[in-house]
């Protein structure tokens, strides 16, 4: 039987990438990657010819039989996602689960992933910890939250800009606007940010500048005193009926216009990655005529 690997890829900075997992990039028969394009321009910058295949949330269940089957046959198989530990908030489980079930050998490299630095620059304790990734978007949503409201260890989220204010706002409902937080954007990147504060001194901060990359909160756990002293209890309004927010609600103004400027700040950052790749693209050209001017 062939083996699988799951590969973490660098979060921002591509010197975080490791000489091993460069290595089993390279040796691998193919690598399965969440997006291609993305994936195209890490093996560019490495120099790295192997196949590459789409393998994201959206196929995941159509493909992983026939992954499998190839695993059997004898091929080593890299998965990688577009930044992180594949697995961890992106595809990865599924295939592992089954290589698994079907007694390949399932190898996950050390490496690159978000939580793990913002945990540990955060100042919160980080001896233990829960990992809740992103939260339902509708349904539940709430509910989880209440479930993690007397909870003691640091709690870590993954949070998109377009909801940033909102979840901090949710935060301030459930947990209170003193409980400590420590929200990271842009891990290893040259904008990269940690706010430190409370939920109140985050909050202010992120309506003051503009959110954007993507986010870890790492969010204190519940002491004594808080447990006992909880917040003002939160309803969801897609769980319960007749519990209508009108701050959010009003003749449906407020979520038209959320709407409108989430998609107005998705342009925005779909402009930022396209410059971000072509200056890549750039200096990957720069570099392969230095190296031909070299040679000659």
């Amino acid at each position: 039987m062939g083996t699988l690997y799951l590969v973490p890829t660098p979060v921002g900075n591509l010197e975080d990438m490791t000489m091993r997992g460069l290595r089993i990039l390279k040796e691998a028969d193919l690598v399965l990657a969440e997006d291609t394009r993305t994936s195209g321009i890490l093996f560019k910058h490495f120099d790295i010819h192997t196949p590459l295949q789409s393998y994201h949330k959206f196929n995941e269940h159509q493909t992983v039989n026939s992954v499998v089957e190839r695993l059997k046959a004898g091929s080593t198989i890299a998965v990688v996602s577009d930044a992180g530990t594949p697995g961890i908030s992106d595809p990865g489980f599924l295939l592992a689960r089954e290589a698994c079930r079907a007694g390949i050998e399932v190898i996950t490299l050390p490496g690159a992933t978000a939580f793990v630095p913002a945990l540990v620059s955060s100042g919160l304790p980080c001896d233990k910890f829960c990992f809740e990734g992103f939260l339902p978007q509708k349904k539940g949503r709430l509910t989880r939250l209440e479930q993690l409201r007397e909870e003691t260890r640091t709690i870590i989220f993954y949070e998109s800009p377009y909801r940033i204010t909102k979840t901090l706002q949710q935060f301030i409902d459930v947990f209170g606007c003193d409980r400590l937080v420590s929200v990271c954007r842009e891990i290893s990147k040259i904008h990269e940010e940690s706010v430190r504060g409370t939920l109140q001194e985050a909050l202010h901060h992120f309506e003051e500048h503009e959110p954007r990359g993507e986010f870890v909160i790492v969010l204190a756990g519940a002491d004594d005193a808080s447990a006992q002293t909880p917040a003002s209890h939160a309803t969801d309004p897609d769980e319960e009926e007749g519990n209508e927010n009108p701050s959010t609600n009003q003749d449906g103004e407020t979520e038209r216009g959320d709407r409108l400027r989430e998609e107005k700040m998705r342009q925005r950052e779909e402009k930022r990655r396209l410059r971000e790749e072509k200056r890549i693209r750039k200096e990957n050209r720069n570099q392969d005529k230095r190296s031909r001017n070299l040679d000659v």
